[in-house]
């Protein structure tokens, strides 16, 4: 069975097209999906709940449709696109942000929301209605304020904790770190041996450019999974045998192997229907990929 269709698209908007224009005909996008399984059908239909949800806009060029991504659409590519480059894990400055809330039972629908918020942004929950999180978070608790309009539900603390428990028993009690290392050690027994096939191959010329394609997206999609339950704890925080390191070193690894012959095939597809020249200078598929690893690993 094909993987969700929408998901898939967030994936090729974060890894393709957010750096190429951040826009794309309905049809191109149609057929760089059938390459996954998905029929025209199942994306039009997720191209339409996303666009009901506030992540994409459409635009009428000529005859045809083109959607890019929204505001809000990008911030949440943008973050995802953070967490799937970085290599080591972030500094901490010693600090913890603590967001407490109390939404009455009539506005229950935004604290769903809100806790759904709060875990993707890498805060766990230190008891009810408390949410911790070590890292730098303030830009994007600020965001959510506004997102939600909820600041008077809520409030918002900076501080240092004087125990009398350990970091590590507070990490413990607010987050799952051993489901988050189980899904990394499952990266790593999936794609281990398919990086030494594909690198095989590559070398005798027994991959095509579509097959790099989907062998890429796929590599992102299924890395991102296990970016989503890990919080991006900085390193003093993290257990002393921690998965998370040499999975991001092996897609790190991996992602550079396919990175070119994979974008060769997208702007084969992309520039018959669209504005290849919006193509990000930088662009992290080609030339400066190492450029961005290295900024990320600083």
């Amino acid at each position: 069975m094909p993987n969700n269709t929408q998901s898939m698209i967030f994936t090729l908007y974060g890894d393709y097209i957010r750096h190429y224009g951040n826009k794309i005909w309905i049809g191109s996008l149609i057929q760089l999906l059938d390459a996954f399984g998905h029929n025209e059908q199942a994306v039009r239909v997720a191209m339409s709940r996303m666009y009901k949800n506030g992540w994409v806009q459409s635009e009428r060029i000529g005859n045809k449709s083109h959607y890019f991504l929204t505001e809000q659409g990008i911030k949440r590519i943008d973050e995802a696109g953070k967490r799937i480059f970085r290599v080591k894990p972030p500094s901490w400055d010693g600090k913890w942000r603590i967001l407490i809330y109390s939404i009455p039972e009539e506005k229950r629908h935004l604290r769903d929301e809100l806790r759904k918020e709060l875990i993707w942004s890498g805060f766990g929950s230190f008891t009810n209605s408390v949410w911790i999180t070590p890292n730098d978070l303030e830009r994007e608790v600020e965001l959510i304020f506004k997102k939600y309009e909820i600041e008077e539900y809520v409030d918002f603390f900076i501080s240092e904790y004087l125990g009398p428990h350990s970091f590590e028993s507070i990490v413990r009690r607010s987050w799952s770190l051993e489901q988050t290392d189980e899904k990394y050690k499952d990266f790593l027994k999936n794609y281990s041996e398919k990086y030494i096939i594909h690198q095989s191959m590559l070398q005798k010329g027994q991959l095509s450019d579509a097959e790099c394609f989907v062998a890429r997206t796929y590599l992102v999609h299924e890395y991102r999974k296990s970016l989503f339950v890990d919080p991006g704890l900085p390193k003093e925080l993290l257990p002393d045998v921690w998965s998370g390191g040499p999975a991001a070193m092996l897609f790190k690894q991996y992602y550079e192997l396919l990175a070119e012959p994979a974008s060769r095939f997208f702007e084969h597809v992309f520039e018959k229907d669209n504005e290849l020249r919006n193509k990000d200078k930088q662009c992290k598929t080609y030339a400066n990929i190492q450029t961005i690893w290295d900024k990320l690993i600083e």
